[in-house]
């Protein structure tokens, strides 16, 4: 394999490829196991809001006939495609709102197809591979966050080989594309445009100044040659998924960080620093960024604990573009796919967070402090319990406290730096891939995309932890992926224990006629496979939004390009609403303050997207209207 097909593996691929996981030698048993809960699935999948408070043994199939019946959705659904576009049910439209190179400053140049524009402008035009956003309304501005989550290498470096850098002035411009952009939008009879002399616009690279803060703030982990104090960082990395807190401001989620570090020399570290470095997927060869080359600070072989700074959940006040981004450290360390926040019955702080790589967990954070509107809110990220999950096969879950005492490590601040190794300390169930988290703004219920894990019953994760399959994650070699559900007791998010089923298991009933067939409320007019993102509208519809396979071919026939979705909580109907251009992820929702507008995010698009033959391929971000006018979420 040579560097260019290196640098295109996604990254648990690449990941397993520098750090491989034994093989298990008992796949027979695992399948004889899924085999034998086939009859217990059908008590985990359940289709009702009621249908966990009713009993396990109750669910209310999402027929066809019911679902055309009760449905909410005011569309009809599309079919599947395989171009190079965006589609839209009959009565809606598209326009693209920005894509990567437009200026978002008056000063900042036209895109330049040739060159894919220059170092000294990309932190003042539209970033990289649009991820997570949300909206804000800021005096009467209409702003959106929106994280650029990685480069495209081969087209934002046309010049170099195989897009190799081949200095520093090459590897400042992919720190500049990456990271979060602020714009101010508004819409008027030609439609929806960026402000471009906005006071609010802002671009937050990896070379921006970060505050951290939280328990393991100033820690010896965290402490490095450029900030001794360990209190300062520069830069937020591979910025994945999102989340909004209820005193309005934006948190941007550290990914897959580890890509971005690499060795000159010998890399001599003891532990807990080395099986970090080995749990987190952190090698001497980085992912191709080659940033380690060309600016010192990647370079773990000098700089051991760089690392430790990225891989967490950032918090930027959108109102005030001068502000210093913040990185919580109670929040944890590890892939973060997004930050769900929710309050508990009492005014605690809850953040859901999936770690998004084959076999690891799903967190909670719950606040020591209440949220009261307009009242301080320094500490609520901070000054708290990290918990991850444990799903045990009756339908029934707890959230494991992760401490000192709880994992026998050192400090609190070990463990939240090292949150994989403290989830493996207390026993939390191995996850198929936890991406996005939505929860109901109508029912005391939170959502989890798992969107796939090749390795179920396969292979342990990084840290050894077996993968068995089991309740939430019921398919070995899972491609497809699925939903889990969970229901805090007495209706409070700060509660311990929870309940859990199965919203929907993705899969091919045209292929399969077992399992991987899919659940009930799956069928060949609505089948996809992988969902990555999700969040709720106001009406308490689940979007669900896709990144996966989109060869149509083999157990992946007819399933297209990626889509989203929206799904019925009550019903389990679920319809096709959008499909993305051949190549690209469908990731990242958010809605106008007037809700007549829904922004969506397309990632890495096959050429021409959005421009034409001949042109760069560009991530973009759409808007999507009602012909008539109306609210759609």
């Amino acid at each position: 394999m040579n560097d260019a097909d290196l640098t295109r593996l996604p990254a648990d691929d690449w990941d397993e490829l520098i750090n491989p996981r034994p093989v298990e030698n008992d796949f027979d048993r695992v399948v004889d196991a899924a085999i034998s809960r086939r009859g217990f699935l059908g008590g985990v999948l359940a289709f009702g809001s009621g249908a966990s408070a009713m009993g396990t043994g109750v669910m209310i199939p999402a027929t066809s006939a019911q679902a055309q019946a009760t449905s909410r959705f005011a569309f009809d659904p599309i079919g599947i495609q395989t171009d190079a576009t965006v589609h839209v049910p009959g009565g809606y439209r598209w326009d693209v709102l920005i894509r990567w190179g437009d200026p978002i400053f008056p000063d900042a140049p036209e895109f330049d197809h040739e060159t894919g524009g220059d170092a000294d402008s990309a932190d003042r035009i539209f970033g990289e591979n649009t991820d997570g956003m949300e909206s804000f309304q800021v005096g009467g501005r209409q702003l959106l966050a929106i994280n650029h989550e990685y480069t495209n290498r081969e087209i934002n470096l046309p010049h170099a080989t195989d897009g190799v850098p081949t200095g520093l002035d090459d590897v400042r411009k992919l720190q500049s594309l990456q990271g979060v952009a602020v714009i101010e939008v508004a819409e008027d009879a030609e439609g929806w445009h960026v402000v471009k002399d906005s006071p609010m616009n802002r671009r937050i690279t990896h070379l921006t100044p970060m505050k951290i803060a939280g328990p393991a703030a100033a820690h010896d982990l965290l402490t490095t040659e450029a900030d001794p104090t360990g209190t300062e960082s520069l830069g937020t990395f591979n910025n994945c998924g999102s989340g909004k807190t209820p005193w309005g401001t934006y948190l941007t989620c550290e990914e897959n960080f580890n890509g971005y570090f690499g060795a000159k020399g010998a890399v001599e570290v003891s532990d807990p620093v080395h099986a970090g470095y080995e749990r987190y997927g952190i090698g001497a060869d980085g992912w191709g960024y080659d940033y380690h080359k060309w600016d010192d600070r990647f370079d773990i072989s000098t700089h051991p604990n760089e690392p430790h700074r990225a891989g967490w959940v950032v918090e930027i006040d959108p109102a005030d573009p001068d502000s210093t981004p913040v990185k919580h450290t109670g929040l944890g360390r590890f892939k973060h796919e997004n930050a769900e926040v929710v309050l508990a019955s009492d005014g605690r702080v809850v953040v859901y967070m999936g770690d998004d790589e084959r076999g690891e967990f799903l967190y909670r954070f719950v606040s020591n402090g209440t949220y009261t509107p307009g009242g301080p809110t320094e500490g609520l990220l901070d000054e708290g319990t990290l918990y991850a999950a444990k799903f045990h096969d009756d339908q029934s879950g707890e959230w494991l406290a992760l401490t000192p005492e709880t994992t026998g490590m050192a400090s609190l601040a070990e463990v939240l730096v090292f949150a994989r190794q403290a989830g493996s300390a207390v026993g939390a169930t191995t996850m198929d891939r936890p991406e996005w988290i939505a929860a109901n703004p109508h029912a005391v219920e939170a959502y989890c995309c798992l969107t796939n894990n090749k390795n179920r019953g396969v292979k342990p994760n990084a840290g050894g932890d077996e993968t068995p399959v089991n309740g939430p994650n019921p398919r070995e070699t899972n491609n497809y992926g699925q939903i889990v559900r969970w229901r805090p007791e007495n209706d409070d998010h700060a509660n311990d224990r929870f309940t859990w089923d199965l919203y929907v298991m993705a899969g091919n009933p045209e292929v399969y006629h077992n399992i991987y067939g899919g659940s009930e409320n799956i069928t060949a007019g609505n089948m996809f496979n992988s969902p990555d993102g999700m969040a709720f509208d106001s009406a308490g519809l689940v979007w669900i939004q896709t990144d996966g396979d989109d060869s149509n071919e083999g157990e992946f026939e007819g399933m297209g390009n990626n889509q989203m979705l929206v799904g019925d909580p009550v019903t389990g109907e679920i319809a096709r609403f959008l499909t993305g251009p051949k190549g690209s992820e469908v990731t990242g929702l958010t809605w106008s303050t007037d809700r007549r507008t829904m922004f969506v995010g397309i990632q890495h698009p096959d050429a021409p997207f959005p421009d034409g033959e001949g042109k760069l391929p560009r991530s973009a971000i759409v808007a999507v209207k009602r012909d008539d006018g109306a609210p759609l979420g």
